[in-house]
């Protein structure tokens, strides 16, 4: 992290998060602009309906965070379906990273689909055992390296889970940047769902915050569940503000990633020891994996970065399998600052420090 950090240039992301990101923001707007109050107010119904537009539904509320919009779109479901057992992936982020909710908030009961290494199919929806009111499918699917099922499998999923009258919701924290792999619009994709979440801090770069999308009933449903969780905050407008001005940026940049993620990929995948995943990326998301253990593996990037300058990840996680390790990229605007002449004599140099500590499979 400490020679990260220090690095000349970082592979990537857009930027760090300082208060310069705010600064930017605000510099061109109006000071007597008003503010949103108590989530009513043209600064927030105004992007809200951008935002419905750009999904592709009738309604779309801001809220402080996706964790927040996700528990009432689910919650909602299981309402009206009177029914509390909702199904999705065993790594999707509601599942490991929000402290049991569903159950402890809500009583909500969660059928965990598939196996972890791998995506959801329709076979899988097909053999649920009972009910469910809703299901989750998160694209990409972050914690296996932002995986994504053909477009194919995505329609036979959503024409299933009509006739069986299942909401189908939308993870799309990352909605907007895979849009160039599908060649689809947003609307698009969110046409084959009844709901969608979408992150405003990810891919977009924003301060934080999220929207939630869907039909007018269920927005204005989500609207008192908002309420009752705390979200209507006295103003949100900093968050909106910066998210309206950085959408407005890089949605049109989304391509770029994704074809600089794929260069990116197709360089480590020359390393010794080194696998992308996917090997190929399907969004500017992708996993690194290398057969080294996590202890061997820091001091060579720490000393890579140190040498060249080049910062390529702050942190490597342990993999479950036993002597290898992992990290993440996504990939945004700082990319395209590296120099590729530096960028590619670091990564020749990785290569060779791997090729002496791990023997040819």
């Amino acid at each position: 992290m400490e020679a990260y950090m220090q690095a000349e240039y970082i592979v990537s992301g857009h930027g760090s998060r300082k208060i310069k990101v705010l600064q930017e923001a605000f510099q061109h707007m109006d000071g007597e602009m008003d503010s949103d109050h108590y989530g009513n107010g043209e600064t927030i119904e105004q992007f809200q309906r951008q935002m419905a537009e750009v999904l592709g539904k009738e309604s779309a509320i801001f809220f402080p965070s996706g964790t927040m919009s996700q528990q009432i779109a689910l919650r909602i479901y299981c309402d009206l379906k009177g029914l509390k057992r909702v199904a999705y992936h065993p790594l999707c982020h509601i599942e490991i990273h929000e402290e049991n909710t569903l159950r402890e908030l809500h009583q909500i009961e969660a059928v965990l689909l598939g196996e972890k290494d791998r995506l959801i199919r329709l076979e899988d929806v097909k053999a649920i055992e009972g009910d469910i009111a809703c299901l989750l499918l998160e694209l990409p699917q972050r914690e296996i390296g932002g995986q994504l099922p053909s477009y194919e499998e995505l329609e036979a999923i959503s024409a299933y889970c009509r006739e069986q009258g299942i909401k189908l919701h939308l993870d799309g924290a990352r909605l907007f940047e895979i849009t160039p792999y599908y060649q689809k619009t947003a609307a698009e994709i969110c046409s084959l769902f009844d709901s969608v979440y979408v992150s405003l801090y990810k891919g977009i770069g924003g301060i934080a915050g999220a929207v939630l999308a869907g039909d007018a009933d269920m927005m204005q449903e989500s609207r008192v569940w908002k309420r009752r969780f705390g979200g209507d905050l006295i103003g949100l407008y900093p968050y909106i503000l910066s998210s309206q001005y950085y959408f407005d940026q890089r949605k049109d940049k989304m391509g770029i990633y994704y074809e600089h993620a794929k260069q990116l990929a197709a360089m480590l995948n020359q390393c010794h020891a080194v696998r992308t995943l996917p090997e190929v990326p399907v969004s500017n998301m992708f996993h690194v994996h290398i057969a080294l253990a996590q202890a061997e593996a820091e001091p060579i990037f720490s000393k890579m970065t140190q040498q060249f300058g080049i910062g390529l990840t702050s942190y490597l996680n342990e993999s479950n399998e036993t002597g290898h390790c992992s990290f993440e990229l996504s990939l945004g605007d700082r990319y395209e600052t590296v120099p590729q002449d530096q960028l590619q004599a670091a990564l020749e140099w990785l290569d060779e420090q791997f090729r002496v500590l791990v023997p040819k499979s």
